[in-house]
């Protein structure tokens, strides 16, 4: 898609979009994933991860949660509002089964927005060169 068909698109239908990539699984097609399947193709089996891997996932998670949080604290309210909105997305519809991993990602996500706002008040620090 090109920029300028980017431009014609409103700001709710982007988010529309990328929310139905997100929901059929990062968009591995025009029917998600069930192109894959439908092709005869085999999913690729993967490796195990073994401990050390787990322990560097963990620290790349805990690091992504500090940015989200800190660009979260520099939000304006209507970005906040689309975050809580984001959070409303995720949970459970009221025609499926929750799921509790579902459940904590809403859960998570809220707990970010309210983190930020401990740092919503506090002055910018002062840049390297002192601006």
């Amino acid at each position: 898609m090109s920029d300028q068909d980017l431009q014609t698109i409103g700001d709710a239908q982007q988010r529309d979009r990328a929310l139905a990539r997100w929901a059929n699984e990062g968009g591995s097609g025009q029917c998600g994933r069930a192109t894959d399947f439908a092709s005869g193709r085999d999913e690729t089996e993967m490796p195990p991860i073994g401990d050390t891997q787990i322990g560097l996932l963990h620290v790349r998670v805990i690091a992504l949660e500090n940015l989200v949080i800190a660009l979260l604290a520099a939000a304006s309210g209507p970005q906040l509002d689309l975050a809580r909105d984001m959070a409303r997305i995720i949970e459970p519809r009221s025609d499926a089964a929750p799921h509790p991993l579902t459940i904590r990602a809403a859960a998570r996500l809220t707990d970010l927005i309210e983190r930020s706002e401990r740092f919503q008040s506090r002055e910018r620090p002062l840049t390297r060169d002192g601006e």
